[in-house]
């Protein structure tokens, strides 16, 4: 038997204005080596000066990670060669990161716990993009020199379920603070895996591989499952001493195999040293007590629903997981509504409908307008059925809901007297059902029930119909 060791490198960009070390602007998706100047381009002579937004995301990062924060750190260079790293270094911070011993909590369905600690947060530039076109390769230095800041944890987790919670956890508070879009598909949020085993009860940490490039979570977990037998075989072959060893692999979705890139460089390899060309990063105790004062984050959020709207826990984690769902949730909670349904109709009825591009930050309809649908429901004005037209109605058009209720005609009656009327015309039509209804046959109930609705043509208050048919069938 086998134990699985995990640890992770996720490199978050942050959403400053501007590049680690220069004026350039941070962009996706403009037209290719337009943001560049001589310091992101590293043209002889030119200096970088640090962005101290930079600084002040950290420090709300750390923060969030109940981290400690070292209010001086320095940078280093780290020394490779590839053709997106037009210096053939990385400006990075070995020695002493921004921020150390930091630790998440991660929570299962179950609801047991389990802390996973982060070794540290540290600052560095990112590298542009090779872009590959058949066999001609292009590099696009826009993303050069835009701020990363790298988490990485402790070899703490044992399997692809820890990874994803981790990663989604992370990337939640990511979101919530607002350092960084952590948008995986255009590569703002990357995750590095870390994957070893070892036999039950063996302390000794034995050859780690890492898989890079992963852009979903649902990767991350296949990625880690896959690795994971790869080297159970070989240890069970007896060659796993030959077969393992340590590098860099990449997923392959399609043929659902990792498979290997290069090898794995040692620090030695990297020939780190104390970056010459910058001061020491000082973060003052103004700035401290300034950025340390954060949002409140996914866990804090969850806990207050629970307490204040009466929510269990899977409800309350559902609705906080995302930053966007939580500002709609308490959007339409405004509305004086109850929260289930509340949840039901953002999670199940408008979110069912968003489709492609179309997500609950552009969502046609947006939360006060949703809650108020609710409230009509909740009030008696329309039934649940024909709030459902209302929504397909209004995702299609910008109009008030109440109009769009008068426009369709679902305005519901609850005038006691005509619902009334229509109950004794179905009740004198049916006097054979009548009978074995009062006979004992219950179920026949649902029968007068659907037949008023009927004659109403859904417009009577399905609550009123009811009382008054089982006050007149006895």
């Amino acid at each position: 038997m086998f134990e699985v060791v995990i640890g992770l490198e996720v490199h978050v960009q942050l959403n400053t204005k501007t590049k680690l070390f220069c004026s350039c602007p941070t962009s996706f998706n403009h037209k290719q080596n337009t943001n560049t100047c001589p310091t992101c381009l590293a043209l002889p002579g030119a200096l970088p000066v640090l962005n101290k937004e930079v600084l002040h995301k950290s420090v709300m990062l750390g923060t969030a990670i109940d981290a400690t924060i070292n209010q001086t750190s320095y940078f280093d260079r780290k020394s490779y060669f590839y053709p997106d790293s037009p210096s053939a270094y990385q400006i990075t911070q070995l020695y002493t990161p921004v921020v150390e011993h930091g630790k998440l909590k991660i929570d299962f369905e179950d609801g047991t716990h389990k802390t996973i600690r982060i070794n540290r947060a540290h600052i560095e530039a990112d590298a542009g993009k090779n872009i590959h076109d058949g066999d001609i390769s292009k590099v696009d230095l826009n993303r050069a020199g835009t701020p990363l800041l790298e988490i990485v944890s402790e070899p703490d987790m044992s399997n692809g379920e820890e990874v994803v919670l981790y990663l989604k956890k992370l990337h939640s508070i990511i979101r919530y603070l607002d350092i960084g879009d952590a948008n995986m598909q255009e590569g703002s949020f990357r995750v590095d895996v870390n994957v070893s085993i070892r036999p039950k009860g063996d302390k000794k940490l034995y050859t780690r591989v890492e898989i890079k490039n992963i852009n979903s979570f649902k990767f991350i977990q296949k990625a880690i499952e896959l690795e994971v037998a790869r080297q159970v075989e070989a240890w069970e072959d007896g060659v796993y001493e030959q077969e393992i060893c340590q590098e860099t692999r990449l997923f392959d979705q399609i043929k659902q195999e990792t498979r290997s890139m290069r090898g794995k460089e040692e620090a030695a390899d990297y020939r780190y040293f104390p970056e010459p060309d910058l001061l020491k990063a000082v973060i003052t105790d103004e700035m401290l007590e300034k950025f340390s004062i954060i949002p409140e984050l996914p866990d804090e959020k969850m806990a207050r629903f629970v307490k204040d709207y009466g929510m269990n826990d899977y409800s309350a984690s559902v609705v906080t997981s995302a930053v966007e769902m939580a500002h709609f949730f308490e959007t339409m909670m405004q509305e004086g509504i109850s929260a289930k349904n509340a949840l039901t109709w953002l999670t199940t009825e408008l979110q069912g409908r968003l489709k492609g591009e179309i997500n609950i930050t552009n969502s046609p309809v947006d939360a006060k307008k949703l809650g108020h649908l609710v409230k009509r429901i909740e009030d008696g004005t329309i039934s649940g059925k024909a709030a459902k037209e209302v929504l397909d109605y209004l995702m299609e058009k910008e109009e008030d809901i109440d109009s769009v209720i008068e426009t369709l005609g679902l305005k519901q009656v609850s005038d006691t007297g005509a619902i009334e009327a229509i109950c004794d015309a179905v009740i004198s039509a049916n006097p054979e059902k009548v009978e074995q209804y009062q006979g004992g046959k219950e179920k026949l109930f649902g029968f007068f029930v659907g037949q008023v609705m009927k004659e109403s043509k859904g417009s009577a208050n399905p609550q009123t119909v009811n009382e008054l048919l089982k006050a007149k069938l006895g």
